[in-house]
């Protein structure tokens, strides 16, 4: 207690010393001081709430940018996309049309019409296909084979290639071979025709056994197989055998 005593009395004292001039003085510059120091405190506050704002902005930005930037990568991605898928809308109604044109029998425009898509896009493995087993039937079995092989060298399970391909050497006699691709074509769709064109080849050979087999098949896929079979001259080595007329009646 003491001792509180006589720092109460020394501040008092000292106090006491000073004019109430002198104490104003002193007030001031005291709060003149804080004045200041709140100042700078304010001013560091500000700036230092000034750089965060800019932190966020700049990142606001660079996340703005980059999603612009993705966004536009997508955007590119899409509108190629889209211009592919109508080439190949418009190379594959052209194929069509070389299509309808062979089985028309009009060889020569199949095979020209195939050769403007080859032009436009090379990797169109439908048009060498087409235009392969066209150059076929036009005698030229040579180059024909050469182009359904590149269909196939393309797209080697081009189910309508290997079907070709089967027909062809049909076309020139490799009875053997045509045999081998029509099972091929058999490998990857269950292809009516490939049944009737291993049917008509055993015909040819009179092995009645296999051509009821494969004939049979085809029959029981469509019905109208048998009107076709019964004009079919491949079919006249086996036309009499008791098989063959109950299978087509």
């Amino acid at each position: 207690m003491r001792f509180k005593d006589k720092r109460n009395d020394f501040s008092g004292g000292l106090l006491k010393r000073f004019s109430f001039k002198s104490k104003i003085i002193i007030f001031c510059i005291l709060s003149l001081v804080v004045a200041v120091i709140a100042y700078k405190e304010a001013i560091n506050n500000r700036e230092n709430n000034k750089s965060k704002i800019e932190k966020i902005n700049n990142t606001n930005t660079n996340s703005q940018t980059f999603i612009k930037a993705d966004n536009q990568e997508k955007n590119n991605e899409e509108e190629l996309k889209k211009l592919k898928e109508e080439e190949n809308k418009k190379l594959e109604n052209r194929y069509q049309e070389s299509v309808k044109a062979f089985g028309n029998k009009k060889y020569a425009d199949a095979i020209n019409i195939a050769n403007s898509i080859i032009s436009e896009n090379e990797n169109f493995f439908k048009a060498y296909n087409i235009k392969g087993i066209a150059l076929c039937y036009s005698n030229n079995y040579n180059e024909g084979m050469k182009n359904i092989d590149k269909s196939l060298e393309l797209k080697s399970d081009f189910g309508y290639a290997r079907f070709n391909k089967a027909l062809a050497y049909e076309l020139y006699g490799h009875y053997d071979e045509s045999l081998q691709w029509y099972d091929k074509n058999l490998e990857i769709e269950n292809y009516i025709w490939s049944y009737y064109g291993k049917a008509s080849i055993y015909g040819r050979r009179g092995d009645v056994e296999n051509t009821i087999k494969y004939l049979k098949i085809a029959v029981d896929m469509s019905p109208d197989i048998k009107e076709i079979a019964r004009e079919e001259e491949d079919f006249n080595p086996v036309k009499n055998s008791k098989e063959f007329r109950d299978l087509i009646k």
